[in-house]
């Protein structure tokens, strides 16, 4: 029996499940040896994204504006996995299925939105790859370091404020034939489906987070990179296209690896019958696999970052001898 609570507003009242349950795979034996797998992307993708920001932040000639929109796309990784995996792994590692109304509804929106600002923040390093290969005398005039702290102040206050009112909207639901949620988290669409009133604004909300989120980002950065090809097509010296090209090879990988899955499960669904369980591996590998490859892709396909490294490892190797000298000289007197 699901616990029900009552909430009246303006003579309505919604009805309101205690708890929901979350269901996970259907009828998959060892399945919790893929959340074991998922912890383990975890930990790499908590390793990886702190050595980025870490690299980023020591090092000065990182200290520009392109390197701001990566340091915020390695926090917004982070950030989202974190938001994900974690209660994931909780919940089906530790049997801790049964969440909370008020938690499950903060979980929903963590997730979206730290799934939104990373694909955001990928049109934002499309837009600098545009006018610095576009408009390279013009560069550091339109690519500033206050530019880019505004263009991210922009992106969170729409991210939070679209990502909660669609959250909001879903506790003018009234929620009583089940409390079961078809999925691996708090996810929207499995939720709002378990309304018996009218869930019409839902759906809305719903496309337009789908058309915001993938489609709009998406559609901008093929055209970014349309008018990139047009200019390097100009380029008369084959050396010079080439270095060109370099410089946008991690950004396309990472757009790569974040838009085409969700793309394809999306176009599938429309196509065909998904099973809940092959939906269910394809959005939890989408939503953590490109958090951990990213900044291994930024480190080893970036030349500005393996240099970097290479700076601040013979400065910490150079002060560990001016240590180790001093606290000998030291001895010796």
């Amino acid at each position: 029996m699901i616990s029900m609570q009552s909430n009246s507003s303006a003579n309505v009242t919604f009805v309101r499940p205690a708890t929901f349950f979350i269901n996970g795979f259907f009828n998959i034996p060892h399945a919790k040896y893929y959340y074991v797998f998922l912890s383990l992307v975890y930990v790499v993708t908590v390793l990886g994204n702190s050595f980025i920001m870490c690299i980023i932040y020591l090092a000065r000639r990182l200290h520009t504006a392109k390197y701001i929109a990566v340091f915020h796309l390695a926090l917004a990784d982070l950030c989202g996995s974190s938001a994900l995996i974690p209660k994931l792994i909780d919940i089906f590692l530790f049997k801790h299925q049964d969440i909370s109304y008020d938690a499950c509804l903060a979980n929903m929106f963590f997730v979206f939105h730290f799934m939104n600002l990373q694909s955001l923040t990928l049109l934002v390093l499309a837009y600098d790859r545009l006018v610095a290969i576009c408009f390279p005398l013009q560069y550091h005039a339109i690519v500033t370091k206050p530019a880019m702290f505004l263009i991210i102040g922009v992106m969170w206050i729409f991210s939070v404020t679209f990502i909660a009112s669609m959250v909001i909207l879903i506790t003018r639901l009234s929620i009583c034939r089940s409390n079961v949620v078809n999925s691996y988290f708090c996810d929207h669409g499995p939720i709002y489906r378990l309304a018996y009133n009218d869930n019409t604004i839902n759906i809305i909300m719903a496309n337009i987070c789908f058309g915001l989120l993938v489609c709009m980002p998406l559609i901008l950065i093929m055209v970014s990179y349309f008018c990139i090809a047009l200019v390097l097509l100009k380029i008369a010296q084959g050396v010079d296209r080439i270095k060109a090209m370099k410089t946008c090879t991690s950004h396309f990988m990472l757009v790569a690896i974040f838009y085409v899955p969700l793309l394809g499960i999306n176009i599938a669904a429309l196509a065909t019958f998904i099973h809940p369980n092959a939906r269910i591996i394809n959005n939890s590998l989408t939503q953590t696999i490109p958090p951990m490859l990213n900044p291994i892709i930024y480190t080893l396909k970036t030349e500005e970052v393996m240099q970097s490294i290479k700076e601040l490892y013979k400065r910490n190797k150079v002060n560990t001898r001016l240590l180790q000298s001093k606290r000998l000289n030291t001895k010796g007197y």
